[in-house]
């Protein structure tokens, strides 16, 4: 459990410089420049995400059932992973109605996934990752909630051919994650195929 530990706290510790050190990230940007920032910042990001995967890995095989899911957890979990993967999608739409009406769409769709596993999942080492997610995400929304209220961010009128795109491309994402991704890279099929 050490090694998920220390990889959220990388990972998320430094996801969350604009939550926490807006200033301060600023100011490393303006010591270092964009680039090295850039580069240093991903680096650490592949570490830390290369931890959580492990961690994780090694944490669920001996980590305790906390709880069980009810009856019916499955397709919940299902459902909120398409919202979570419609959101996604709309990240890459920027005028899709979908941004418009969430203005983050991509910290929304952490939020989805970290709760959709939540629901399905009850062992101390999902706990772990999906509840730090979780918990981030919504520290993550309120930071930029605040934060666009602060600097009057206007966002772009919507248009229905980005949020086409975005529901197309968002289905496209939960299909292939849903039907083959999840199975060959974690060994569970969500479907219960």
């Amino acid at each position: 459990m050490a090694i998920l530990v220390l990889g959220l706290i990388i990972f998320l510790g430094l996801h969350s410089t604009r939550i926490f050190a807006d200033g301060g990230r600023e100011k490393a940007i303006a010591r270092l420049g964009e680039g090295p920032w850039k580069g240093i910042y991903s680096l650490l990001s592949v570490v830390g995400f290369v931890l959580i995967v492990w961690g994780f890995a090694e944490a669920r095989t001996s980590a305790p059932e906390l709880w069980t899911p009810f009856a019916g957890a499955r397709h919940v979990t299902i459902t909120l992973m398409l919202v979570s993967m419609l959101l996604l999608a709309a990240y890459l739409f920027k005028q899709s109605h979908i941004t418009a009406w969430v203005h983050h769409p991509m910290v929304w769709s952490v939020a989805a996934f970290g709760l959709a596993h939540l629901i399905s999942n009850g062992s101390a080492a999902d706990l772990v990752l999906f509840g730090a997610f979780l918990v981030w995400a919504a520290a993550d929304l309120v930071s930029s909630y605040a934060r666009d209220r602060r600097d009057g961010v206007v966002y772009p009128e919507p248009k229905w051919s980005a949020t086409a795109g975005a529901i197309v491309i968002g289905l496209a994402f939960w299909a292939v994650l849903a039907f083959w991704l999840h199975a060959w890279l974690f060994g569970v099929s969500p479907l219960g195929a």
